[in-house]
Parts: structure tokens; sequence; C-alpha cells
């Protein structure tokens, strides 16, 4: 990352802050949670990070100096930690090693679960 710290403003700024290489891996990440998110999320910078909104905070995601980590919140760690367990995962973490390919149909189900939470936050 640039040495000289600016706080983005926006996603676009965020990701442009990284080397080319975790770039293409940051903007990968974000279309792929764009494509399976209702029309209605919003995409904000929030805790210094790229986030997605709906009825709140849907997931988060950041460039690292040796993974993109992955904050999609306590739950679906612990729902998905079958599929989860080749990555390193904390409470509502998930770190992806920028050496190995991306898992996007995990990470697209993840998303998908979150909406759904989301969507029936919001009924309740």
């Amino acid at each position: 990352m640039n040495s000289t710290k600016v706080s983005p403003k926006t996603i676009d700024e965020y990701i442009a802050q990284y080397p080319e290489n975790v770039q293409v891996l940051l903007k990968d990440f974000r279309q792929k949670i764009k494509e399976v998110v209702p029309v209605e999320t919003t995409e904000t910078i929030a805790y210094g990070i790229p986030t997605f909104k709906l009825n709140g905070n849907l997931v988060h995601f950041g460039g690292f100096k040796d993974h993109i980590g992955f904050f999609p919140g306590a739950e679906p760690v612990e729902v998905f930690a079958k599929e989860l367990e080749n990555y390193k995962t904390s409470k509502g973490t998930i770190q992806f090693p920028l050496d190995k390919p991306l898992p996007y149909d995990i990470i697209t189900k993840i998303v998908k679960y979150r909406v759904k939470i989301q969507i029936e936050k919001k009924g309740k």
C-alpha cells in the first residue's frame, strides 16, 4: 500500500491505494459481491474499509499485506465453518491469502446468507 496514508472517501479511492495485483483482486471481490446483493444495497467506506450496507452493515472487505480480509460477521463464519476450514478465521473475519485464488463460490454463499439475514431483520 502507498506509504502516504490517505483516508479514502470512496471504494475506488481505497482500491487505488494498493499495488496493481491487489487492485485486481479487490475489484474482483467487490464485483462478486455486487453481483449477488439487491439493487438497494449501498457501497461506502466504514471503519476505513469498503462496506456494503443493506438495512445496516452487510459485509466489509479490505486489503492487507498478505491477504484480503472479509468481514461478514460472526454468524456466517460459524455457519460456513466447514467450507472455511482451509482459511484463517476469527470471530467475524475470514482471511483469503493473496497467493491463492479467491473462493468466489464461498464468498457468494456468505453474501447471500447475509442478505437473507438483513432482509429478515428489516421485516421484524
